[in-house]
């Protein structure tokens, strides 16, 4: 099943409205237009299946438990005993990795229970949530808090779930709290923490998106709307939900031709940069037909830029996920710029040279770098012998933006100071220097970080502050600009956020704010 569809689906406070938009690029480009990519580590010991980066600028990584031994040993000489393991039912090493951004180092991690196909989220404290897996893990919750001296590991908590988690998608709600739908076999959602026994509410759309005998709606796409309502997309079609009282608020139409997006036809989705509190889901990849892409993709990942601009990555342009079944890697990545005009919007970039097909991942740092892992196509660390081996290596693939050409553009924040908590509706004042020319409007631009796995970043989230004012300091090369802090919960979730200033499409380096 090729995979050359975008489709664009618009919302705001007041209501969504479906749209399709028809026209063709050329399926034959090859040669990219900008970016640059570096191979961090050759080996991080695991295959990085699932991914998260954390407020002290580590990323933890994970795949399963029953792949057999890692390439990397446990600490301590701790082993894992695992006497159903088909395969090694004595596992003295880890299939988890915290990796250090500012070192290009990784620590091993202890993970009991296997977090195959899992799903996840960022409390609003920083801790990252970690839900359900298969078999010993589909009911667990797992939580790692962040540390900067490397004493910090998983705990994990039987019986966390209140059913059975495989494939589920997360997203943090307004009040902090995590909502979990789906999975397999699973057409119902829970939160976490638990609320009211017993936690579990059914959701007839799942039901009524299972194709018999591939499904075709795993991994839900789900976003916050400004309303305070989740937009459910799967398979191919979408609702918008009321969580709180178990309500479909509106059913919108398949996507014309009916193809499905979802796992394991597997495009993506990403919920564009937020302004003027309207919200725009883009859905791309998976099957043909409505808008095309540059290129077919089937398993890429799509990871919100700080520049506002969107970067499709990874995956193959043929086939589907699950064992064996993607065909011809992209290595090309391609920028999605929203803004720009119908026909002129996807933006080829150099391609990298490692496929990242099946269980691969994309993660964006604060430092504006996309790292790059994992692939495994097949049921076990296959590195021989196999059409794609198992791949351990870890790249970083970095936009134009960050091309020493523009380092005259380039903002540097000094203000506010990292960590700093920031309120709703506020002023925002963000001091910082420019050594070239600075021009108007500048952009203040937060990102909430996601939890990407199977080409699917949850709780991705950009929102494009309101200028206030903004000025000169003297006549130096400080500036000053004042914008607004999100005004509600439901449009920005509390929590931990990098903020961005951006001069002509060039960012700064972000700065972590926690948001309450």
């Amino acid at each position: 099943m090729a995979a050359k569809a975008t489709t664009r689906i618009f919302t705001d406070v007041n209501y969504l409205r479906y749209l399709a938009f028809f026209f063709f690029l050329s399926c034959h480009l090859t040669s990219g237009a900008g970016g640059t990519w570096k191979l961090l580590l050759p080996n991080v010991g695991i295959s990085a299946m699932h991914s998260q980066l954390l407020h002290n600028d580590r990323v933890i990584m994970y795949d399963r438990t029953n792949f057999g031994p890692s390439n990397i040993s446990l600490p301590h000489g701790a082993c894992r005993q695992s006497p159903n393991d088909a395969v090694s039912k004595t596992d003295c090493t880890a299939h988890s990795i915290e990796y250090n951004v500012a070192l290009n180092s990784i620590r091993p991690l202890t993970v009991q229970s296997n977090t195959w196909c899992s799903s996840g989220g960022v409390t609003p404290d920083g801790t990252l949530l970690q839900t359900g897996g298969s078999r010993d893990g589909e009911r667990k919750t797992r939580l790692f808090a962040p540390c900067d001296d490397d004493s910090c590991d998983w705990t994990e908590v039987d019986n966390g779930l209140a059913t059975a988690r495989w494939y589920a998608s997360n997203h943090v709600l307004p009040d902090g709290r995590q909502i979990i739908i789906g999975g397999r076999d699973q057409f119902n959602y829970e939160f976490f923490p638990k609320t009211n026994a017993p936690n579990l509410y059914a959701l007839p759309f799942l039901t009524q998106t299972t194709d018999p005998g591939q499904e075709n709606n795993l991994y839900p796409y789900v976003f916050l709307n400004t309303d305070g309502n989740l937009f459910i997309f799967a398979n191919n079609r979408a609702i918008l939900l009321n969580y709180a009282t178990n309500t479909v608020v509106k059913t919108y139409p398949e996507i014309p031709g009916g193809d499905p997006r979802s796992y394991p036809s597997t495009g993506s989705a990403v919920l564009l940069p937020i302004k003027n509190l309207v919200l725009e889901v883009l859905v791309c990849g998976g099957a043909p037909k409505v808008e095309k892409m540059p290129r077919a993709r089937v398993m890429g990942d799509m990871t919100l830029l700080p520049d506002g601009h969107v970067l499709l990555i990874n995956g193959g342009s043929s086939g589907t996920a699950a064992w064996e079944l993607g065909r011809e890697p992209v290595f090309n990545p391609d920028i999605y710029h929203p803004d720009r005009p119908v026909g002129s919007r996807f933006e080829p970039q150099n391609p990298n040279a490692i496929p990242r097909m099946y269980h691969s991942t994309a993660t964006l740092l604060r430092d504006g770098r996309v790292i790059v892992g994992g692939s495994n196509p097949h049921a076990y660390y296959n590195f021989t012998g196999v059409l794609f081996p198992t791949e351990l290596s870890l790249e970083a693939f970095s936009p134009s933006y960050l091309e020493s050409k523009y380092s005259s553009l380039r903002p540097v924040i000094m203000d506010p100071m990292p960590q700093t908590t920031i309120n709703y509706g506020q002023i925002l004042r963000l001091r910082f220097t420019v050594q070239g020319r600075v021009k108007t409007p500048v952009k203040v631009n937060m990102v909430y970080p996601s939890f990407n796995t199977h080409s699917f970043s949850m709780n991705q989230r950009l929102l494009v502050l309101d200028h206030v004012l903004f000025s000169r300091i003297g006549f130096s090369s400080t500036y000053e600009v004042r914008v607004r802090t999100p005004s509600s919960v439901n449009l920005a979730p509390p929590g931990y956020y990098m903020v961005f200033v951006v001069n002509q499409d060039i960012p700064s380096e972000g700065v972590w704010v926690r948001l309450e």
